[in-house]
């Protein structure tokens, strides 16, 4: 998925985002805000009430600052929702009366200046990436492989960009093209295997040891690579790029298998019985 899309965190609870490389801006879920700001159990349904009380001139207003963007619902699936940038969400706060109101105005405030920050010195977000892992207990071996792979796979969803990818599910056909050559198996069987929650927002690639990754890495890097020289014009020559990448990091997982006389694709998790990184605790 494309890195403009992210989660971020008030407090715990999670804020579906988009940052818009155009505008320079975040657009942040109404949804998710209403449901931080108030606690409901049915956010959407407090938002629809909250719009039907404004006046026509709110109205016409509220239509300026919130736009329609396609998001990852619970089901997994990507929905359009409504969303605001940081000042239609400041005027939105006024609308939603909340004690959270305050922390989250200084909330959004940091996220912005975090982000522009992070422009200027990309390196800044590869320190609170490796932040986070360290807070949940990885390894420090572990969170270099995976920071490395975070980058192989920035620069990869760069080159499809290049090669005309723009949907969500042509960048997920693509990824489970890699991974199928690769393990044998696509992203959501993988989840399966290792028993993660199939429609959760649980990273795979967070219950990886270091040999998944280190194959996931070289997957991604060799697809690149082929498509840096061969600049494929479709969506199938991309998806056949993608299979060739996968399936050198395949023979090389079938050979490192013969070597140590065992798999290296674990069904191994770093979850609990709740559903949570044991690596927390």
């Amino acid at each position: 998925m494309n890195n403009s899309y992210k989660l971020q965190l008030f407090q715990e609870q999670k804020i579906r985002t988009h940052w818009d490389d155009k505008e320079e801006k975040w657009y942040f879920s109404v949804i998710d805000i209403v449901e931080v700001l108030t606690d409901s159990s049915n956010p959407r349904d407090y938002w629809y009430r909250v719009k039907k009380r404004l006046g026509n001139d709110e109205k016409a207003e509220l239509s300026t600052i919130c736009r329609q963007l396609k998001m990852q619902a619970t089901d997994g699936k990507m929905r359009s929702t409504d969303c605001a940038n940081t000042e239609g969400v400041f005027r939105i706060i006024q609308s939603i009366p909340s004690p959270k109101a305050e922390p989250f105005k200084r909330w959004l405030a940091q996220v912005g200046k975090e982000r522009l920050d992070e422009i200027e010195n990309p390196e800044l977000a590869q320190e609170r990436m490796k932040e986070i892992y360290e807070q949940k207990g990885y390894p420090k071996d572990w969170i270099d492989k995976r920071l490395r792979g975070i980058a192989i796979r920035q620069n990869l969803t760069d080159e499809w960009k290049e090669r005309g990818i723009k949907e969500h599910r042509d960048y997920a056909i693509l990824t489970a093209e890699i991974s199928k050559a690769t393990f044998g198996m696509t992203p959501s069987e993988y989840k399966e295997f290792k028993n993660l929650p199939a429609k959760s927002k649980v990273n795979l690639r967070d219950n990886m040891d270091d040999l998944e990754l280190i194959f996931t890495m070289l997957g991604e890097r060799v697809t690149t690579e082929i498509s840096k020289k061969e600049k494929p014009e479709t969506f199938g020559e991309n998806k056949n790029v993608a299979r060739r990448g996968g399936k050198v990091a395949g023979d090389a997982r079938r050979n490192t298998e013969k070597e140590l006389g065992r798999s290296i694709v674990s069904d191994k998790n770093n979850l609990d019985t709740d559903g949570q990184l044991k690596l927390e605790e």
